[in-house]
């Protein structure tokens, strides 16, 4: 993967899994839940054309951000805020799902959140040694054994692959967004914005989404109010009343990295793509100017579908 403005070393981006097969994913999906094929908690947005994508300063064409091109879109409803841990709750009581960490075994956890002993001797990828394989990380133990989600039933949820996210939409009777309208939702009717709310991160001196500030990997001074994640209705809205389309937790989306589906951008020369990988949009907790600005509108990146981390989760969609 490629880093924007990335310092040596690497930038926050999770490293794929290596060694990780795709299992097939089953789905109990006689075991309705109560808002299946529901749209509470969707915002419609009208569609029409839109400017997608970005040839700013900060741009990294090797992530295909550009060029600016016109997209239009059908209308369509979105998540006006990522699926929390109570709501995939939800899902894994009425299907008993597991999910690809729990087939596993393991999922990635960035090592600042974990406990010493957690630490030592935890595989560390070569090239993000900032990030943990910690046996027995999954969504309800989001650092491993002993951690979990009884006091952040709001926060969104993590450690779900891209075929995770794919169960959940097939119960809930939705989808994940594609690129083009998960972009066209996080600019909230602004033009060519660099953030969802404008072209300053902290205009005023106010933060306006949960990223890491201070030295990474090693001094998050949490001045945004957070380390590790926060609520999925944390911060103002932007002007489509969408909370969280930057930072706190990476977004799967619907389209594979550097497809010709409609919006998708071309990757550039320097991407890795595998055939499979799938796009994630919006940056997490994790990202920082000076190595990976993935909270910028236009930023992308990309995954195995398998690939889970404690920084990564999804909203879903529906057609209008």
């Amino acid at each position: 993967m490629s880093g924007g403005g990335a310092a040596e070393g690497g930038d926050c981006r999770s490293p794929s899994p290596g060694g990780r097969r795709a299992g097939e994913v089953v789905v109990a999906l006689g075991a309705a839940g109560a808002g299946r094929g529901s749209t509470a908690g969707m915002v419609r947005l009208d569609g029409g054309a839109f400017l997608m994508g970005t040839e700013d300063a900060d741009a990294l064409p090797a992530d295909g951000e550009g060029p600016v091109r016109r997209v239009t879109l059908r209308p369509f409803r979105i998540d006006a805020h990522a699926v929390s841990n109570d709501r995939f709750a939800a899902f894994v009581d009425a299907t008993g799902y597991l999910t690809e960490a729990e087939r596993f075994g393991w999922s990635l956890v960035f090592v600042g959140l974990l406990p010493a002993e957690s630490r030592k001797g935890a595989p560390r990828p070569e090239r993000a040694p900032w990030w943990c394989a910690v046996a027995g990380a999954y969504w309800r133990a989001p650092e491993g054994p002993g951690s979990g989600v009884a006091e952040r039933g709001d926060h969104p949820v993590v450690h779900v692959s891209f075929n995770d996210a794919q169960a959940y939409c097939r119960w809930a009777g939705v989808r994940l967004p594609t690129e083009a309208e998960w972009e066209y939702a996080a600019r909230g009717g602004l033009e060519q914005a660099r953030y969802p709310w404008g072209d300053e991160l902290t205009p005023g001196g106010e933060h306006r989404c949960n990223i890491w500030q201070g030295p990474f990997p090693t001094g998050d001074t949490a001045e945004d109010g957070y380390a590790g994640t926060a609520p999925v209705t944390a911060f103002e809205p932007n002007g489509f009343g969408l909370f969280n389309m930057a930072g706190n937790v990476w977004e799967w989306c619907a389209d594979r990295w550097g497809t010709d589906q409609p919006g998708a951008a071309r990757p550039g020369p320097g991407d890795r793509p595998t055939g499979k990988d799938r796009v994630t949009r919006g940056g997490s907790y994790l990202c920082h100017r000076s190595y990976c600005d993935g909270y910028r509108v236009a930023a992308r990146d990309h995954d195995y579908p398998e690939s889970t981390t404690g920084d990564r989760g999804f909203r879903c969609a529906g057609d209008a």
